[in-house]
């Protein structure tokens, strides 16, 4: 994993593939292809995050996934639960669950226990803050790698995205959830002028 950015791949929404020494993808949703995933996480049970028939797309009987405590989990494989301030060794990855919720709106909210994930894989950190707010467990962060939504309405907007970029001292930000189903290119251009030099922001094209 020598340019931690070239091992990401952006499948559009909030969906990751990270390719290294494993293949990880995080919240498989509208796949049209790619290859089998040795780890899978899920962030919430929303359908655009815990996709089963995307998840089977991937998955084979030596893939594991790591989901929230409130999945059913029907999808043929082994299953780790996940929740807020749980460390996990999954694979050789170590895996750190945030909190993920909204302040103001309904969409995600915190007695859910839904999460986010810092995965370090190799060396570096990549943080997917799963969907939410900006919100107090993010600060002071400093991961690598930040996937931060920026489409607004059930999640943080570019404003909001930004500033919790700047108090996380992430190195690299992704602009997320947008493109599909809400949000769009605006938004992560928007993101990126707000973040300014705080952080090296890198709108990815979706694969």
């Amino acid at each position: 994993m020598n340019d931690i950015l070239d091992s990401i791949s952006w499948l559009g929404h909030a969906s990751f593939r990270i390719d290294g020494d494993i293949t990880v993808y995080i919240d498989p949703f509208n796949l049209s292809g790619g290859g089998i995933a040795d780890l899978i996480l899920v962030t919430h049970t929303h359908y655009d995050h815990y996709s089963p028939e995307d998840i089977q797309k991937i998955s084979d009987p030596n893939t594991t996934l790591v989901i929230t405590e409130d999945a059913n989990v029907d999808v043929g494989i082994d299953a780790v639960r996940a929740a807020p301030g749980m460390t996990l060794d999954v694979k050789g990855v170590q895996i750190a669950a945030v909190a993920a919720y909204n302040k103001t709106k309904s969409f995600h909210p915190k007695v859910n226990r839904w999460v986010g994930y810092i995965l370090t894989m190799e060396g570096k950190s990549i943080y997917h803050t799963g969907d939410t707010d900006f919100i107090d467990e993010m600060k002071g962060i400093e991961p690598d790698v930040a996937l931060v939504p920026v489409g607004g309405t059930y999640t943080m907007n570019a404003t909001e995205a930004a500033t919790a970029v700047k108090s996380m001292s992430a190195a690299v930000a992704v602009p997320m959830h947008w493109g599909e189903i809400v949000g769009d290119r605006n938004d992560a251009v928007e993101f990126e002028k707000l973040v300014g030099d705080a952080a090296r922001v890198v709108i990815k094209e979706k694969r």
